[in-house]
């Protein structure tokens, strides 16, 4: 590759932050709200124009479950933003749970709010120009651009919530990307909302997901008249008054670490918001007739890209057993959501489960070493980046669990940043456990008996929890 060597040898410098969080999407806002609760200095750089990432900005039409079937698992300030919405929406049950519908515009503001109200200061619009680092592992500045140029930003430690862990790589982190046999990522999804629909008629009418075998997906599919549209995934919701967002079908080999691969991603994107509201008018008429494209996301829907190499690596066999931990920050219950192939998801009931689904009342543990990069001194990251395996990702990656990480992330932050040389990886858990528990996260106790039989010191203080 070409080089080409800047004049510019100094930028303006702002120092005086005890953390610094880079990404406004849910594990952001939690993270930076949550540390600037705990008393820290917190700016908060996000490079679009809102907060909330993939619930706003990307136009995902529906939370994913916030319960384990019996009760809310995602609590604390997870549960403050679901609640808030909810209140706001009127269509939705006070005691609704499960794949809960998002008006993005709301959300954007409740996530304003949220970290207005802790304290936070917030860059829009700013983006992560380069990462400088020391030779053992210690970020020491952070270079962003924005309409005041380039800038330096330092803090005591930092928390990275790209999504991407561009943070973390960027310092030299170890990392793995997709199937580390092929190299595959998870397809995209480019998200849309349709306005002017028959509510009535949409509501009465088959249901449109593809887990109903007589979805009308399959009749659009099986005439052959928009072989644009890839295949049968279209989840869908009333997200506003004669609005449906839509969450449906694939982009293929989308890297969200390439900057050229998502800018044609985005263009193929919003010409395919197109042809499924064509596609819709024709073979659901009475619910879709005179709809039209409202709105396209602004954020490509994104699965899947860097995981770090933490100080743990969540396993399909702690996921399988439903593993808890001594470090716990939160728990998930969340199914393996892979999503396949083009060959996969283009066969007859597309990309088959593998691992089974949990049961009412079954989660597992996220332990606080997963969101700790092993040779990183002052970085912690949340979201779907965090250190598991490529199976795991496919279900710790969604947002209601983002939302946990993200507050646990801001306090071990603050804690971090109090300690000599601010090293995350000192962080005491407990007083760590003890903080989100007051602040009311889900973090049950396991019975005596099995925190006596944790004894396999290869799974590093685990032990199972039913």
């Amino acid at each position: 590759m070409k080089t080409y060597r800047m004049r510019i040898s100094e930028v303006p410098l702002q120092d005086d932050w005890d953390v610094i969080v880079v990404g406004g999407g849910p594990a952001g806002c939690t993270a930076a709200a949550a540390a600037a609760r705990e008393g820290a200095r917190t700016l908060l750089i996000e490079a679009t124009g809102s907060l909330g990432g993939m619930g706003t900005s990307g136009l995902v039409p529906a939370w994913c479950p916030f319960s384990d079937m019996e009760q809310i698992i995602y609590r604390g300030l997870a549960m403050k933003v679901f609640e808030a919405l909810k209140a706001q929406m009127p269509h939705v049950a006070k005691d609704a749970m499960d794949w809960v519908p998002i008006e993005p515009e709301k959300l954007k503001v409740i996530y304003d709010d949220l970290v207005q109200e802790a304290g936070v200061t917030v860059l829009f619009n700013t983006l992560l120009g380069s990462v400088e680092t020391e030779p053992e592992g210690r970020v020491t500045a952070l270079i962003t651009a924005n309409k005041s140029g380039l800038q330096a930003l330092q803090a005591k430690v930092y928390i990275d919530c790209t999504g991407d862990a561009d943070v973390a790589a960027w310092a030299g982190a170890e990392y793995l990307k997709g199937d580390t046999a092929t190299g595959d990522l998870m397809p995209a999804t480019h998200c849309f909302n349709l306005g002017n629909v028959d509510e009535y008629a949409y509501l009465n009418g088959p249901l449109l997901h593809n887990n109903n075998k007589q979805s009308p997906i399959f009749d659009i599919l099986r005439s052959g008249k928009y072989p644009q549209i890839p295949d049968s995934h279209i989840c869908n919701n009333i997200i506003a008054p004669r609005t449906v967002g839509f969450n449906a079908g694939h982009l293929w080999d989308v890297d969200n670490t390439d900057a050229y691969s998502v800018s044609a991603a985005l263009m193929q994107g919003r010409k395919l918001a197109a042809v499924y509201r064509d596609a819709l008018a024709e073979f659901m008429p009475a619910s879709f007739g005179s709809a039209f494209v409202a709105s396209t996301g602004s954020l490509m829907g994104v699965r899947e890209t860097r995981r770090i190499t933490g100080d743990y690596i969540l396993s399909v066999d702690d996921y399988v057993n439903r593993r808890s931990f001594e470090d716990e920050i939160c728990r998930n219950s969340y199914f393996i959501d892979i999503h396949g192939t083009e060959k996969e998801e283009k066969q007859a009931g597309g990309k088959p489960e593998v691992i089974k689904r949990y049961g009412p009342g079954e989660s597992h543990g996220i332990p606080y070493r997963c969101l700790t990069p092993r040779s990183l001194q002052n970085v912690l990251v949340a979201g779907r980046s965090i250190s598991c395996v490529r199976e795991v990702q496919g279900s710790v990656r969604v947002m209601p669990v983002c939302l946990a990480m993200g507050e646990a992330a801001g306090i071990a932050a603050a804690l971090a940043a109090q300690l000599p040389g601010h090293d995350v990886h000192t962080v005491d858990v407990k007083i760590l456990r003890r903080r989100l528990k007051e602040e009311g996260a889900y973090l049950p106790d396991p019975p005596v008996a099995q925190a006596r039989e944790s004894a396999d010191p290869s799974q590093n203080g685990a032990f199972k929890y039913h």
